[in-house]
This record gives C-alpha cells, structure tokens and sequence, in this order.
C-alpha cells in the first residue's frame, strides 16, 4: 500500500511539473515572437497571450506584456498614430509597476519602467515632467548598479538624452550605436531572459 502510495504522489508530481512546463514554454515562445513582431495587431496579439499565461513566474508575464505594449506603443509614435498611445502607455506601466514588489532588484524591469517613463513625457501625458524625469534617473542608476552592460540600459541612456537634449543629436545617436553593438555581445544563458530592443533602433 505504501509502495503505492508513493508511486502514485511521484506520478502526481510529474503531472503538475508538466502541466506547469507547457505554460511557460509558451511563454518562451511568446518571448521569441516579440522580435518578429511587425504590426500593432502583432503586439496586441501578444500582450493577450502574455496576459493570458499561466506561468510558474507570474512576474514574467506581466513583464512581457508591458514590453508588447511599449513596443507597440512606440511604433505608432513613429507612425504618428497617437490616438489611443497615452491610455496604452498607463496600462504598460500598470504591468511593469506590478512586477516591481516580486523583483525589486531586476534591472530589466528598472529599465523597462524608464523607457514608459520617457515614452509618456515625449506624448505630454506627464503630471509632473520633472518627477517624472527624477523617476527616470532613479531607474537608470538602480538598473547601471545591477546591469552594467545591458543594451537596453546603452538604449535608455540614448531616449534619455534624445529627450533631455534633442538639439545635441551626436550624443543621444553615439549611444544608439553603442546600443547596437551591445545587442551584438550580450548573451544570457537564461531562457527567459530579455532579448528585444533592437527594433527601437530603427527609425529612431
């Protein structure tokens, strides 16, 4: 009876450790999608599948769906198609902000929170621009403190100067290159480990 017993629980283990693994290997997949990404269809695809995951991280969904917003976001801006930017730009920072009390020490969630920050002072949406800003430089240096070598910390540092001091457009363009070759170099062994951003090169 035992010996069933524990069989059973092991068989029982396997169960739910598969039934978690499928979930985040969509994830996974979801991850991969956002660099092949094109349309604000695209985006909004992904951020109801990001939002719809069940996964054994819960952080890393919202996380991935505030990127998918901020991606999307920052497409139309480009386009010049800002109807409806500054309500999507609240909802991403909802989603980055509840991430923050899980990993209060992730540098990508530091970074992604400056980037909606900038993004919401370039479309005037701001209460406050110099908070805002305040804010912006916090992340930075939380972010430069865990992650130094980051690309998109080199990519924040570039929309922070193309937003601070757009008339020197050599600095905010030295640091989209550096960006650039960073995305070159960097690597992480971690599957979920952010790999977008070098579509905010393009047009920028």
């Amino acid at each position: 009876m035992k010996k069933t017993l524990f069989f059973f629980c092991l068989l029982m283990a396997g169960f739910w450790a598969n039934a978690q693994a499928i979930p985040d290997k969509n994830l996974q997949q979801f991850v991969l999608q956002l660099n092949t990404a094109k349309t604000e269809n695209d985006y909004n695809n992904l951020f109801k599948k990001f939002t719809q995951s069940h996964t054994s991280e819960p952080w890393q969904a919202y996380y991935y769906a505030a990127v998918a917003l901020y991606l999307k976001n920052d497409l139309l801006i480009k386009k010049k198609s800002i109807q409806s930017v500054k309500e999507s730009i609240a909802i991403a920072e909802k989603y980055a902000y509840g991430t923050i009390n899980s990993q209060p020490n992730n540098s990508e969630i530091q970074i992604l929170l400056g980037l909606i920050t900038l993004q919401k002072i370039s479309l005037d949406s701001s209460s406050s621009v110099q908070k805002d800003l305040s804010a912006v430089s916090e992340y930075l240096s939380k972010a430069e403190a865990l992650s130094s070598n980051n690309p998109r910390l080199t990519l924040l540092k570039a929309k922070i100067a193309q937003q601070t001091n757009p008339a020197d457009k050599e600095d905010s363009e030295s640091l989209y290159q550096k960006a650039s070759k960073d995305f070159e170099t960097y690597k992480s062994s971690d599957s979920f480990a952010p790999n977008w951003g070098k579509q905010l090169l393009k047009n920028n």
